[in-house]
């Protein structure tokens, strides 16, 4: 019968349409690709797209699931993958003129060679802040990042493309990166699903300069297909030392906990941010519904102070060694606030960056002492609506840098927690708003589960944004 792939909305439910022949998944990769071509050069959510080899992977998933084997879950759904993971036969250029596109590219990342071997249909490659710097995407290289709700406005970054991609349909799931937020900022100013989960749960190679802030995290529109794809993601390779052992069940089981009866903190600002007036009534009014149906939920400050200034350390210090090795004369190629980073990053000393680690650790002790009473915690993803596109920070809020209004996210980078954000409502004029919901390292499973409990109380529509 005829695709009619507008009406399927996730990869769980494409991936049942495939199951029963309803849709196959070269008409469903087919449908992604003239989505791209409808729609990117308004968003520039690709840095590169590849249709012969999409389409090549689509018949081959075909194959499959017509002879009853497909090779996992996902098998065929159509998803991209953000331009800082190696990738076989694609250039990884991290939205930089400072490599060398034309160099050999014959390696894939643990995250890439998982897809493969799974069958996703990997359709190309997003774009990205350059080397991921900051929690909007735009880059000397690629240019304006634009957000499918308003092409005016940013998508948030630096995972902006992935998030583009997912919330305009131009693909139904995508892997970004989070060293400071870049998951779950973009999905909570594009409205979809974005997951941080325990630091190594999935294995990074090469190792990110961002040392212990670094994390892997799967986007898609729904809980379940971020699950789905976590199990795809989260299994070791011997080219990370730090990867985490597989749990015992599978992500796509574990969502479906019954978490009515655990212990919530909602903490509506840290006990130190400005939030927006629209965002904090939002996150706040899904918090209701949340224990209005059995989550216990009390309104409780973790207790720690903005740890920018150690965040900052670690963040430029990395910047600054990886913009080391490259070849001489790249610093003048680069963004100028990314310039700044690597000015900032060389005065550091090898004593003070121990010492940020110190903050980290700190940091995470006592988050380990507040989930001793509170299973999850609970915040707004950003205090802010989405800006104008082109700029770090909202024009004349007077802010320094992104950081400052992004400071519900990079704390659990540096205590290495998993963090989601969901989306749980629409600003007056209609902008996406995302409630992150945190627990204790290692509990991946429990996020994912109130995660899920979340949707189910705040329904979130899982189809794409009216295209402005």
């Amino acid at each position: 019968m005829p695709a009619n792939t507008d009406t399927v909305q996730t990869a769980s439910e494409l991936a049942a349409a495939y199951a029963t022949r309803e849709i196959s998944p070269v008409e469903a990769t087919k449908a992604a690709l003239d989505r791209i071509n409808e729609l990117d050069g308004k968003y520039n959510a690709y840095c590169l797209v590849d249709p012969e080899a999409a389409l090549k992977s689509a018949r081959d998933s075909e194959a499959r699931w017509f002879e009853g084997n497909p090779t996992g879950w996902l098998d065929g759904v159509p998803t991209s993958i953000k331009d800082m993971f190696l990738t076989q036969g694609w250039p990884t250029l991290r939205g930089s003129r400072c490599i060398d596109p034309e160099q050999s590219w014959n390696t894939d990342s643990p995250v890439t060679a998982r897809l493969r071997k799974h069958g996703l249909v990997l359709l190309g490659k997003t774009t990205t802040a350059e080397l991921g710097w900051k929690a909007v995407t735009d880059s000397p290289l690629e240019g304006i990042t634009r957000n499918p709700w308003n092409p005016e406005l940013t998508p948030g970054g630096s995972s902006g493309g992935s998030a583009a991609a997912v919330a305009a349909g131009m693909g139904e799931l995508s892997v970004g990166t989070d060293a400071g937020g870049s998951v779950r900022i973009p999905a909570s100013f594009c409205g979809i699903v974005g997951f941080k989960p325990t630091g190594s749960r999935i294995p990074l190679y090469p190792a990110s300069p961002f040392g212990p802030l670094a994390h892997a995290g799967p986007m898609a529109r729904s809980v379940d297909d971020i699950a789905l794809l976590l199990d795809v993601l989260a299994v070791p390779d011997y080219r990370d030392p730090t990867a985490l052992p597989p749990l015992p069940a599978a992500y796509r089981e574990a969502v479906r906990r019954d978490v009515r009866g655990l212990r919530a903190a909602y903490s509506p600002n840290l006990g130190y941010l400005d939030v927006d007036p629209e965002v904090d009534h939002i996150v706040g009014s899904a918090v209701a519904a949340l224990n209005d149906e059995g989550l216990l939920v009390e309104q409780s400050d973790p207790g720690f102070s903005d740890p920018v200034e150690a965040f900052e350390l670690l963040w430029s210090t990395g910047a600054a060694k990886w913009i080391d090795s490259f070849p001489e004369g790249s610093v003048e190629k680069l963004d100028r606030g990314l310039q700044q980073v690597w000015e900032k990053g060389l005065t550091h000393s090898a004593s003070e960056y121990l010492d940020a680690l110190a903050v980290s650790a700190a940091l995470g002790i006592r988050m380990g002492e507040f989930h001793a009473q509170h299973d999850v915690l609970i915040t707004p993803t950003v205090a802010i609506p989405p800006f104008e596109a082109g700029y770090d920070v909202p024009p004349g809020s007077g802010l320094s840098s992104w950081q400052r209004w992004a400071g519900f996210s990079y704390p659990f980078n540096m205590t290495r927690q998993p963090a989601i954000s969901v989306p749980v409502g629409l600003t007056s004029n209609g902008l996406p708003v995302g409630m992150q919901i945190i627990g204790p390292r290692h509990s991946d499973d429990l996020v994912l589960a109130v995660a899920k409990l979340a949707e189910e109380v705040q329904p979130w529509p899982t189809g794409r944004p009216a295209t402005p």
